[in-house]
C-alpha cells in the first residue's frame, strides 16, 4: 500500500539522515537495493562475505536459525567479480555412446548451437522422407502397372519398415543443452539445501526402452546437477551436516577440480553405465548451519572451507542502541516490501515490534536478531489490518497479532497450565511442606510452571544418604541436584547424611536440562528435612553455586508471565536478571517480582509457617549472613 503523500525521493535514507523520528509510516522508510544492505545487525559477517567475494572464497556461516544465513549466501552472489557466464552442452558420442562429450560456449550461444543442429537435423529428416515416399510411390505405381497390387502393398509395408529400422534418430545429432544462462548478467544463486545425491551433482534417466531402436540417447539424458548450474556462482547448503558422508566427499571433490563428470546416482538403472566428460561447476560453496551440525561435516570438507576461506560465527542479538533500532525500522519496511500484501506500518505499531524484539533476546540491553521469527509478527500484523482493511498497521494490530501468532511452545506451556491446574498438580494458594513451584522454559522463550516435590526418608545406606531425582534428568541438571547437599549444609547445618532425598519432577514428559531449577530444588529439599512449609502462591527460578549464591539463568521474561498466568502473586528470580525483565502489561499488576542474590533472601521469602522463624533464627547462628531487612521495597518492574 503506498502513501501518495511521500513521493520517493523524499524516502528517509537511514544511513545519511539521523533524524528518524519524523517518519510516519514505514513507507517513508528507503529499503536498500542490494541484499547484503539489508541484512540487519550481521555487520561483521557481512564484512567477511565481501571479503571472500572478492576473493572467491568458501564460507562457512554457524549461527541460530533465522538470523540471516541465506541472506547473506544471496548478497554473496550479488557481490561476486563479473565473469564470463557460460551455456554447457551435452553431444552426443558416435563413438562411444555411453560417453557423451561435452562443450561450453559463452552465456547465450548454447541455443543457436542447438536450433542449427536441429534445423540440419529436420533437413535430413525431410530429404529422408522425400526419398521413402518416392521408393514406395514408384513400387505401389509398379503394382498397379502390373495388376500386382497385392505384392506391391506388401513390398511397400516392407520396405517402409527397413527403412525405418535403419532411419537414425535426429535427435542422436542434437546436442542438448544442459545449462542455459541466456539473459542472465550476475551470477548464480543455487540452493542446494537437502538435495539427494542426484539433484546436487548431476544424474543420467534411467532408458526402459534400451534396444530394439526406441532407446534415449545417451547424451538426451543426462541431467545438470546443481553443482553445474551454480557454475561460476554460488552454491548455497544450509544444513551441511546432514548430508551423506559420501555425497560430502564428492562435494569436496567438485570444488578442487572445479569439474565434475555426471553420471547415474542409481547403481540398478541403465543411467549408471553413462559417464559424460567432466563438466565445468566452478562454483563459491556457502554452507550454514548450528554448532551441532559440524559434528556431522565432513572434516575434510571443513578444512578445505578454512583453509581456503573462512569461519562465521554469526550473533543472534544485538546491542540495544538507537542507531541498532533504527535497522529495525529498517528491517519492518524491507517486510512489508518483500511481502508486497499487507499494509505499511505506523512508527507506533514499529516500536511495538522493536520492544517485542528487546523481549525476544531475553537479554540486558540486547535486540533479538532471530529476524525470521519477528518477521513472523510483522507479517501476522499485516494480515490484521489488512482484514479490516486499515489503510496502516496500528500497534493494536501488533498487540493482537501477538496473541494470535503464538509459538507451538507458547501454546502447549498454555495448555499444560490449563490441565495442571485442572488436575490440581500443582496449587496456587496456601502453603505446603516439600512442594514448590518452579519455572522452565520450553522452546526458546516460553514459560511454564515446573511443580517440583521432595520428601525426606531414613538413609538406606549406613554409610551415606542419597539424592534421588525422577524425571527425565539431563546431565546438566543431574549435578545442579547433586550440588544443593552442600547449599542445604551451608544454609542449615543439616547433613543429608542420615536422609536419602527423594526429588521428583512433576509431569516432567520431556525431561529436564539445565540448572536453573536449582533454587527451587534447594527449597523444596530443606523445606522437606526442616518441616517448614513452602508458600504456593510463590514461584521460583534460579541458578545455584555451591556457596549458596543465587546465579543468572535465560527466559526470566517468559518464566514470569508463566508465573502470573499460573495465578502466582509472587515471583522470586535472581538479582542480576533483573535488568533482563521485560514483562508485558498486562502482567505489571498481577505479579510481584522479588530479586535475590541468596539461598538465605530466597527461603526468607518462600517459606512460611510459624516453623519459619525457627528456621531463619538457626540459619542466623550458622550463617551470621541473614540480615533483619534482606528484600528492599520493589519498584515496578520494567514492562513494555
Amino acid at each position: 500500500m503506498t502513501n501518495p503523500t511521500v513521493p520517493v525521493e523524499e524516502k528517509i535514507d537511514l544511513e545519511k539522515k539521523e533524524d528518524v523520528q519524523t517518519y510516519k509510516s514505514t513507507d517513508d522508510i528507503k529499503v536498500p537495493d542490494m541484499i547484503i544492505d539489508q541484512i540487519i545487525g550481521q555487520e561483521e559477517a557481512v564484512e567477511t562475505v565481501i571479503k571472500a567475494a572478492k576473493q572467491r572464497r568458501n564460507v562457512l556461516l554457524i549461527g541460530e536459525p533465522g538470523i540471516g544465513k541465506s541472506m547473506l549466501a544471496k548478497g554473496m552472489a550479488e557481490l561476486l567479480p563479473p565473469e564470463e557466464l557460460q551455456d554447457i552442452l551435452v553431444y552426443p558420442n558416435m563413438e562411444d555412446n555411453n560417453n557423451p562429450l561435452i562443450g561450453a560456449l559463452p552465456a547465450g550461444e548454447g541455443k543457436k548451437v542447438v536450433n542449427t543442429y536441429r534445423i540440419k537435423a529436420k533437413s535430413k529428416d525431410e530429404k529422408r522422407n522425400l526419398l521413402m515416399m518416392l521408393v514406395i510411390g514408384g513400387i505401389l505405381i509398379a503394382g498397379v502397372l502390373t495388376t500386382q497390387y497385392l505384392a506391391a502393398i506388401i513390398a511397400a509395408g516392407i520396405v517402409l519398415l527397413i527403412i525405418m529400422q535403419m532411419r537414425p534418430k535426429n535427435n542422436m545429432l542434437v546436442p542438448k543443452l544442459l545449462v542455459n544462462n541466456e539473459g542472465k548478467n550476475m551470477a548464480p544463486f543455487v540452493d542446494g539445501t537437502g538435495s539427494h545425491a542426484g539433484a546436487l551433482l548431476g544424474d543420467v534417466r534411467h532408458d526402459p526402452y534400451q534396444s530394439g531402436g526406441l532407446g534415449t540417447p545417451a547424451h538426451d539424458r543426462v541431467e545438470p546437477g546443481m553443482i553445474h548450474k551454480a557454475n561460476k556462482g554460488v552454491l548455497y547448503i544450509d544444513e551441511i551436516g546432514t548430508m551423506k558422508m559420501k555425497t560430502q566427499q564428492e562435494l569436496l571433490t567438485a570444488m578442487q577440480e572445479k569439474k565434475y563428470s555426471i553420471t547415474g546416482q542409481s547403481e540398478s538403472s541403465s543411467g549408471a553405465m553413462v559417464s559424460t566428460d567432466e563438466v565445468p561447476c566452478d562454483f563459491v560453496l556457502v554452507a550454514s548451519g548450528n554448532l551441532q551440525v559440524l559434528e556431522g561435516m565432513h572434516i575434510a570438507l571443513r578444512s578445505r572451507i578454512r583453509g581456503y576461506g573462512y569461519e562465521v560465527f554469526m550473533k543472534d542479538s544485538m546491542k540495544d542502541s538507537p542507531e541498532n533500532r533504527e535497522k529495525l525500522v529498517q528491517f519492518v519496511a524491507q517486510e512489508v516490501k518483500k511481502d508486497g500484501r499487507i499494509p505499511h506500518f505506523s512508527s507506533e505499531a514499529v516500536q511495538e515490534i522493536i520492544h517485542e524484539a528487546q523481549r525476544r533476546s531475553g537479554k540486558k540491553d540486547e535486540l533479538t536478531l532471530r529476524l525470521r521469527d519477528l518477521g513472523g509478527l510483522v507479517r501476522a500484523a499485516g494480515d490484521i489490518a489488512k482484514e479490516e482493511s486499515a489503510p496502516a498497521v496500528t500497534i493494536d494490530h501488533v498487540l493482537t497479532a501477538k496473541k494470535l501468532a503464538r509459538t507451538l511452545e507458547q501454546q502447549i506451556a498454555d495448555r499444560y497450565i490449563d490441565q495442571r491446574k485442572t488436575y490440581s498438580v500443582f496449587e496456587s494458594d496456601g502453603s505446603k511442606v516439600g512442594m514448590v513451584n518452579g519455572l522452565a522454559i520450553i522452546g526458546d522463550r516460553s514459560g511454564i510452571l515446573l511443580p517440583i516435590a521432595a520428601e525426606a526418608a531414613p538413609a538406606q545406606s549406613k554409610d551415606e544418604g542419597k539424592i534421588i531425582a525422577t524425571g527425565k534428568l539431563g546431565e546438566i541438571a543431574k549435578e545442579a541436584v547433586q550440588n544443593v547437599s552442600a547449599v542445604i549444609k551451608k544454609n542449615t547445618g543439616t547433613s543429608i547424611t542420615d536422609h536419602d532425598i527423594h526429588i521428583q519432577f512433576l509431569q516432567a514428559y520431556d525431561g529436564i536440562e539445565g540448572d536453573s531449577a536449582s533454587v527451587s530444588i534447594a527449597t523444596a529439599v530443606i523445606s522437606a528435612l526442616e518441616n517448614v512449609p513452602v508458600d504456593q502462591t510463590v514461584a521460583l527460578t534460579g541458578s545455584l553455586s555451591v556457596r549458596g549464591d543465587v546465579m543468572p539463568v535465560g527466559g526470566v521474561t517468559g518464566k514470569i508471565e508463566a508465573a502470573a498466568e499460573a495465578g502466582m502473586k509472587r515471583v522470586i528470580i535472581p538479582d542480576s536478571n533483573m535488568a533482563d525483565v521485560l514483562i508485558e502489561e498486562k502482567y505489571k499488576d498481577k505479579i510481584e517480582i522479588i530479586p535475590v542474590k541468596t539461598m538465605s533472601e530466597v527461603l526468607e521469602n518462600a517459606l512460611s509457617g510459624t516453623e519459619k522463624d525457627r528456621l531463619v533464627t538457626k540459619m542466623k547462628k550458622i550463617t551470621g549472613k541473614v540480615p533483619k531487612d534482606i528484600i528492599p521495597t520493589i519498584n515496578n518492574p520494567t514492562t513494555h
